[in-house]
């Protein structure tokens, strides 16, 4: 029978429970999975980025031996486009078939299956597969797709133009500039990334023929919403019918949050065939295939009075959507990214005008951050480009625009209602770790010595934990936004919580657990976390956009509430007492103010499911179930530093420094939230200095392997230098605002501001593109000292 503990466990930096069989290769993952009968699924794809699809000859294909099926697109009868999950106001939603049948629009469009009895006899006979091509011009370039002769890639899409959305005050926008003594425009290039989570995509597809179920094993953020897409808009399949698995998953960073072609694809065809069907990415599938992210073009101006307050900032973007509308595609360069520019400071007005636009590249979605980086990135320069045009140190102009500190709320200029902020704080914290006075000394003797060394900052703010669903609802989001905990205890007093969100990296299996025992007063060891799967757990929205301790670990405090309540009753009538006299504390049901009259957790657990001594009317059993629905977002923030050396021969950036302070609110695991940090920094700074996908003009992906697509390693970052602030907010009771996006968010700002100030001795302002790599970098050192 479990025991109680008097240990308080929130807050500790307690070392992950599910890293043993991870480190010890005991994961289980989609692509682990063997069943009887199993067969393997390779997709033909479109190795032209913009073309009409003619005859498609399978007759060597089926020839080949080990093939047990082939299908295009025309064989998917019954099957509807993936469905797009976030509707703007007169959106253009052009079909979007599992595999394309008349035009292929990016190179790895899928226009065939070949299912064979091994992974290999499923590849040779892809390669079989004879497709007559019609190419057609292709148009991959976001500031042309728009362009008058551009070639058109939808009929229902003009000009290639998916949408024009605007928020903010466009006239009290024109009223600022006209009255602002500064003015500063500059063109910003937010570049396309890769996810490249360390697992691949995959999926495995099981239909029993004797039962009409299908199940389906994928690398999944939200299971039920895989499923929920699946059968209720593309194959009308009825969703008891369904059970999706998501088990272990190594990385997603939002790439596997959508409904994709090949797991749609494999649960059509395991039900024509009667045997499972297994398919896993390739590392060169998941370049041209995962949904990609970023990828802005922008235009922002900024007014300022003398004195260096804030006093409009004016936004252009043109944001590549890629070939078709990924799942929540819509929402990202609009809602996560338009609403985040008021930043951390007073802003006199704002008005942002986006257009999202269709190329004949892989289409972009949520990235980590999803807009939130993009916000920062553009707001962070603006401020540092506006500091050197007023001759202001770039810590005082922040200082003097932060929005002051506040507990209970914060109108932006750009409709979001910030919960609770002290950014001044996080950012005099930042200042004496790195020791600003000083850095800035030993910078100015450096650069007399002839080096370029740089500081760079950001402030940053984002939106975590998006609610509530009725207003997402009525913004076109096409699902809620709640979370489901169930809390089950067992009549032994152990406990199994069902949690809605899905960990891919996370840590849920110890923070929920850390979360349960710290309330229950129970050892950890006694809390089983199960998630991921749509058979066992109650219907829940999964793991994205740093939501899971905010929401998910909400729902399961609530459950827990509902479980205390109840054992109240159970605890009153074995001690003959009243319910209202009773409390919980340290594992135990005590009278309040005679803690020796009292009965501990796992007695009432017991009593629960032996009810002979039992309330009357009272239900047995100790299982309760809830879904939170926040109020508002929460806002975690922050400031980052960075410390940087260029060379002036090369253009080569080396980090000296990174230094950061987050405030994510009260912390269940400092541990794993300090883990999140430092990985979200590393692909901040990758997209800085390293990382991007680039397209030829025919739609060919440049760099389509890791060959060519830099990615950080271990030995080009510095051990970071990492604090914390703590604001709680008080949208949910626990205090938790989320943690998983801060670093990429922070990080990319932070290197480009510095790389640019170690410019600054040389007459250079702003880098228009990133990433910052030694040969744009040492292009723009020849490019001033040519304009001197």
């Amino acid at each position: 029978m479990a025991t109680a503990t008097d240990t308080r466990l929130l807050g500790k930096s307690i070392k992950r429970r599910e890293d043993p069989r991870f480190i010890t290769g005991r994961g289980s993952y989609t692509d682990d999975l063997k069943l009887p009968g199993m067969t393997y699924a390779a997709f033909v794809r479109s190795p032209h980025a913009h073309a009409k699809i003619g005859k498609i000859d399978l007759t060597q294909a089926k020839a080949h031996p080990g093939v047990v099926a082939i299908f295009t697109g025309k064989d998917l009868t019954g099957v509807n486009s993936l469905p797009c999950g976030w509707l703007l106001p007169e959106l253009k939603v052009p079909p979007h078939p599992p595999l394309a049948v008349d035009t292929a629009r990016y190179v790895g469009d899928p226009v065939a299956v070949v299912i064979a009895e091994t992974q290999d006899a499923a590849l040779d006979a892809a390669e079989k597969v004879k497709v007559d091509w019609n190419v057609r011009p292709a148009v991959t370039a976001t500031a042309k797709a728009a362009e008058k002769g551009a070639s058109q890639i939808h009929e229902v899409a003009p000009a290639n133009v998916a949408f024009k959305w605007q928020i903010g005050d466009a006239a009290a926008v024109d009223a600022a500039f006209k009255t602002a003594a500064v003015t500063v425009k500059k063109h910003i290039v937010n570049q396309r990334l890769v996810a490249n989570a360390m697992e691949p995509r995959a999926c495995v597809a099981r239909f029993d023929a004797a039962t009409g179920d299908l199940t389906l094993w994928v690398t999944s953020q939200n299971p039920h919403v895989h499923r929920l897409l699946m059968t209720a808009f593309v194959l009308g399949i009825p969703e008891h019918k369904v059970r999706v698995i998501a088990p272990d998953v190594g990385g997603g960073f939002g790439s596997k949050i959508f409904l994709y072609n090949e797991e749609t694809v494999c649960s059509w065809a395991t039900r024509q065939i009667k045997r499972p069907i297994r398919w896993t990415s390739t590392r060169r599938e998941a370049f041209q295939t995962d949904a990609h992210g970023r990828d802005h073009v922008t235009d922002a101006e900024l007014a300022l009075s003398r004195d260096g307050k804030i006093l409009g900032l004016r936004v252009k973007t043109i944001a590549n959507l890629g070939a078709y509308l990924s799942t929540f595609a819509p929402a990202v360069p609009t809602y996560l990214y338009g609403t985040l520019l008021n930043g951390v400071y007073e802003m006199g007005a704002i008005h942002c005008d986006v257009t999202g636009v269709f190329t004949n590249t892989t289409p972009v979605d949520a990235y980590r951050g999803a807009g939130r980086p993009e916000a920062a990135y553009l707001v962070e320069r603006m401020i540092e480009v506006a500091a050197v045009a007023l001759k202001m140190d770039v810590a005082e102009i922040r200082k003097k625009n932060f929005i002051p500190k506040f507990e209970h709320g914060y109108q932006t200029k750009v409709a979001l209602t910030y919960d609770s902020g002290n950014y001044a704080a996080a950012f005099d914290k930042l200042l004496g770790m790195l020791d600003y006075r000083k850095i800035r000394e030993e910078q100015a003797a450096a650069r007399k010595q002839g080096k370029l060394i740089g500081v760079g900052f950001s402030t940053y703010i984002e939106a975590c934990s998006i609610a509530p669903s009725k207003v997402v609802g009525s913004l076109g989001a096409q699902a809620g936004l709640y979370e489901s905990g169930i809390v089950r205890v067992h009549p032994t007093g152990k406990i199994t919580v069902f949690t809605g969100s899905h960990s891919h990296g996370q840590g849920h299996e110890t923070t929920f657990s850390q979360l349960v025992a710290d309330e229950l007063g129970v050892p950890m060891e006694d809390v089983e976390i199960v998630h991921g799967d749509t058979g066992a757990i109650a219907f829940g929205m999964g793991t994205y956009g740093s939501r899971s301790a905010s929401v998910g670990g909400t729902a399961i405090h609530m459950s827990i509430h509902k479980i205390k309540e109840k054992g109240k009753k159970i605890a009153a009538h074995l001690l003959e007492a009243s319910p209202g006299d009773m409390e919980y504390v340290n594992g135990q049901f005590q009278v309040k103010g005679f803690p020796g009259k009292a009965v501990p957790f796992g007695q009432v657990a017991l009593t629960a499911y032996v009810p002979h001594n039992y309330p009357e009317g009272l239900e047995p059993g100790l299982e309760e179930t809830s879904f939170y629905d926040p109020s508002n977002f929460c806002f975690p923030f922050g400031a980052h530093a960075c410390v940087v050396e260029v060379d002036r021969d090369t253009g080569h950036v080396k980090l000296l420094r990174y230094v950061a302070v987050d405030d994510v609110g009260n912390v269940i695991n400092p541990m794993i939230v300090d883990g999140m940090v430092h990985g979200g920094i590393a692909q901040g700074v990758g997209q800085a200095l390293w990382e991007g996908a680039v397209y030829e003009d025919d739609g060919q992906l440049v760099t389509g392997t890791m060959m060519d697509y830099a990615l950080p390693k271990a030995d080009m970052l510095p051990m970071y230098e990492t604090e914390r602030t703590v604001t709680p907010t008080p949208v949910n009771p626990l205090g938790i605002k989320g943690a998983g996006e801060t670093g990429t968010i922070a990080a990319t700002p932070a290197v480009v501001n510095a790389v640019v100030d170690a410019l600054r001795p040389l007459g250079v302002d702003h880098i228009e593109t990133m990433p910052l790599t030694p040969e744009r970098v040492w292009k723009t050192i020849k490019a001033a000292k040519a304009g001197r």
